[in-house]
């Protein structure tokens, strides 16, 4: 069936959509059907301009005929082959590519790749990792994880645990966890440009937190280093030292959960490069395969990886994985991103746009109904005030006429969200900033 000719009435009852309102969605539906480079196309034919990169992951624009053919070649010549006690040469391959450009660089030796199915599958494969190592090393009382308030981190049941989103884990058992209060400080910090110079005592939590479980009890803090799904929430100048510091004093792993910020999203590498801060592990999904195949990874420390290889050789080191770990066809989509990133200098792309960006955004202050700017790379939110007993809604409202028309935002709250393919131009971040002005000019 030719998608790009149907009309928007398809059949929408046996679609569970997930985050979504399915009731609201269905009685008004927005549906994508073709895309290519910044822009989608609905299936009523109009040109949508991509402000999110599809959902945090399209970094180097749609419809990319390189990861395409490497796709069709790979399905031709091996579809699937196992991972268990078995392997195949792209896997190994692709994780060879990726710890070439591992976080940190050479020194940090992040270069110990463990791969998944998406940034939910990385979180709970780090969490135990984690838990692994510490009882490897002979720390087997330390279990309990620390994450912080308003931090997302997928939706297994580890990553709910250790997230802050009320919403996400309220209904749901959780493994042991503990939280950091969240860095958003707009009474202090409000229209920063960059990193908020307010909130670095914040840090100190974790020290509290230590005191409170007892270091024995904690494997690893696990926190965004730019918190992207609860609205773009900066970490303060100095934070995330202050986390490595504490954590390496009593033998807590940390953890970056760079699903969002990996691959080239603030204008290196990894966040881990930008802020000079060396974690342990990393998580990451989303940029690896450039959104066309669902894959994850997790790049972990030589100390990591090695505290894990003892006992008998014949022994199985990690009782952890998945089916699709390694998987061929997405492992050929990820080395043909690599390639694209590599090429097209998309790793680093959004440095030289930064300013332009923030700049953009930051003519918004003064709009109707805008309370704070946040930004950092080509990260953007606009806050906005909510409406009386109705949280949300506005922000919603401004989503749904930026879509009709022709621009996709995302909206989490009260929040504008945006994170356009890095590929994007200056007149395209011009158009998107006056699009979303003069939707909130209509907006009540």
């Amino acid at each position: 069936m030719d998608y790009t000719k149907q009309s928007n009435t398809p059949t929408l009852e046996n679609f569970w959509m997930p985050f979504t309102a399915n009731r609201q969605f269905k009685a008004a539906p927005r549906l994508l059907a073709s895309a290519s480079g910044m822009y989608y196309t609905d299936v009523d034919g109009n040109t949508v301009l991509d402000g999110t990169a599809g959902l945090w992951c399209v970094n180097a624009g749609h419809g990319r005929k390189r990861i395409a053919d490497a796709v069709e070649r790979q399905l031709r010549t091996l579809d699937f082959a196992p991972t268990f006690q078995m392997g195949h040469p792209i896997a190994f391959d692709f994780a060879e590519k990726l710890g070439r450009i591992a976080p940190g660089g050479a020194a940090a030796e992040l270069d110990r790749v463990f791969f998944t199915g998406s940034g939910s599958e990385s979180v709970d494969t780090a969490l135990k990792i984690a838990i692994a190592y510490q009882r490897a090393i002979g720390q087997g009382t330390r279990s309990r994880i620390i994450g912080r308030e308003k931090g997302y981190h997928g939706v297994g049941f580890g990553g709910i645990s250790v997230g802050g989103l009320v919403n996400n884990r309220r209904v749901f058992p959780q493994i042991p966890a503990d939280h950091m209060r969240h860095t958003l400080d707009i009474e202090r910090n409000a229209f920063s440009k960059g990193l908020p110079a307010h909130g670095l005592e914040l840090a100190e939590d974790l020290e509290r937190l230590v005191q409170l479980h007892g270091p024995e009890t904690i494997a690893a803090v696990i926190v965004e280093p730019m918190s992207g799904s609860a609205g773009v929430i900066l970490p303060p100048k100095g934070y995330l030292e202050r986390i490595r510091a504490i954590s390496q004093k009593y033998g807590i792993l940390l953890i970056f959960d760079e699903v969002i910020t990996g691959f080239g999203r603030l204008g290196t590498p990894f966040a881990t490069d930008y802020f000079g801060v060396v974690p342990d592990l990393v998580t990451t999904a989303k940029g690896l395969t450039n959104g066309a195949i669902p894959m994850g990874a997790v790049f972990a420390s030589r100390k990591v990886y090695d505290g894990l290889m003892n006992g008998p050789e014949n022994a199985i080191e990690l009782f952890h994985g998945y089916t699709y770990s390694g998987h061929p066809v997405a492992s050929a989509a990820g080395i043909a991103t690599l390639e694209i990133y590599a090429e097209e200098n998309l790793l680093t792309r959004a440095a030289g746009l930064a300013e332009t960006w923030q700049e953009a955004l930051h003519s918004l202050k003064g709009h109707p109904h805008v309370v704070d700017v946040r930004n950092l790379g080509l990260v953007g939110a606009i806050e906005l005030s909510p409406r009386d007993g109705a949280p949300g809604t506005r922000a919603y409202d401004v989503f749904v006429d930026c879509f009709k028309k022709g621009l996709l935002i995302r909206v989490t709250g009260d929040v504008i969200a945006l994170s356009p393919p890095l590929i994007i131009e200056k007149e395209q971040i011009e158009t998107i900033v006056s699009m979303i002005g003069d939707a909130l000019k209509r907006v009540a």
